[in-house]
């Protein structure tokens, strides 16, 4: 670091200091100057107390706590020339205390505080002054697990460091900051500086790190959610497993339960399978026409549609035919809203399945000899 002269037009380096060299001590110099001047630390915190041991059934103390304009506490451990190893747990120990302090615990802290060091003063109006808000019953304080950490120190270890970032990934609330003394001799007196500079996490990063966390917690919900789904659709086909053994339909017999949204079993056309379908908010059955070639499946389609009249009249209601011009695949079909996710209607929705599964292969099934015979023929000319 370098200080600028402008009446030579020169610089003059600042010499690294160490603090235990300069005599400073971590409770008489830097805490003071810390609760003293807290936006040293990039933003407006309140400190309302230091030395805080107000925990029950330990002696611990914390260096400094303070609020944020979030209503949120900040924990706040400093350190001279090297933060030590255990710097991360104590403060995570900290944090912990003291997320079940309610509203009037955290006035009484401050008013304590304030009576203590600041010879007096109202702790709720200073809170209120302090968060622009009109009323303390208007003040939401330490809400939920937001507690913040804050680490201060000439010299961090690499296990302080690797740690601080692996609890950043997690969520937790934290940033570290570097102090260094430097010392100028001007006329054979020497003047002292302080510089505070945040290194984790980087201030240009904070914005990326916050996205990412976002992201990962979208993320985390969606893979919970799917694990979730996939257990209660494993459930939904044993039940209906058992079922189908017992019914007039045995498409289903040698088949085993699935994780999938779908169950398919063969028609006696290779790639097109008669498919029972389970979603969130519908089942259906239906019969794909599925085979590699896309000119297969359409001329397959299109020989089934001619006879759409007495498939359904054999079937006893409409059915849905897409023939999905844009797509390799056909699909005929029928569907019926559910509410999956209510176990009370598994019963229900499983009677639906075999009633029009057995209807569904009994309308196609007259009809399926013929038509393999006819795109057997049909690829033999291409």
């Amino acid at each position: 670091m370098f200080k600028i002269d402008k009446s030579i037009n020169r610089i003059s380096r600042l010499k690294n200091k160490s603090f235990s060299d300069l005599g400073f001590k971590e409770r008489e110099h830097l805490q003071e100057w810390l609760a003293n001047q807290p936006d040293a630390l990039g933003e407006d915190l309140l400190i309302i107390q230091k030395e805080f041991d107000g925990f029950d059934d330990t002696r611990e103390r914390l260096d400094l706590l303070a609020l944020d304009k979030d209503g949120s506490l900040v924990v706040i451990e400093n350190k001279l020339d090297d933060t030590g190893r255990d710097v991360v747990w104590q403060a995570l120990k900290y944090a912990s205390y003291c997320s079940s302090l309610s509203k009037n615990q955290i006035i009484e802290i401050y008013q304590e505080y304030l009576n203590k060091y600041c010879g007096g003063g109202d702790a709720k109006s200073s809170i209120c002054e302090f968060l622009s808000v009109p009323d303390i019953s208007e003040v939401v304080l330490n809400a939920g697990n937001n507690q913040r950490l804050v680490f201060v120190a000439a010299n961090y270890r690499k296990e302080v460091t690797s740690t601080a970032l692996w609890l950043l990934t997690h969520n937790i609330q934290l940033q570290c900051f570097k102090v260094t003394p430097y010392s100028l001799l001007i006329n054979d007196a020497e003047e002292l500086f302080l510089n505070v500079d945040q290194i984790i996490p980087p201030p240009e990063a904070k914005e990326l790190m916050i996205g990412m966390s976002v992201k990962e917690a979208e993320e985390k919900e969606v893979v919970g959610e799917l694990k979730n789904r996939h257990k209660m659709r494993l459930a939904f086909w044993e039940m209906a497993l058992e079922e189908f053994k017992t019914s007039q339909c045995d498409l289903y017999n040698n088949k085993n339960a699935s994780k999938d949204h779908w169950l398919n079993a063969g028609s006696g056309i290779s790639g097109c399978p008669f498919t029972m379908v389970c979603g969130v908010k519908e089942i259906g059955v239906e019969f794909w026409f599925s085979k590699q070639d896309t000119q297969d499946n359409k001329f397959m389609y299109d020989w089934m549609f001619e006879r759409k009249d007495i498939i359904e009249s054999k079937f006893g209601d409409q059915l849905e035919w897409f023939r999905l011009d844009d797509k390799k695949s056909s699909r005929v079909q029928i569907r019926s809203d559910f509410d999956g996710k209510n176990k009370d209607n598994w019963p229900e929705m499983i009677e639906w399945l075999i009633d029009h599964m057995i209807r569904f292969e009994a309308a196609l099934k007259p009809h399926l000899g013929e038509l393999n015979k006819l795109v057997k023929a049909q690829s033999e000319k291409y």
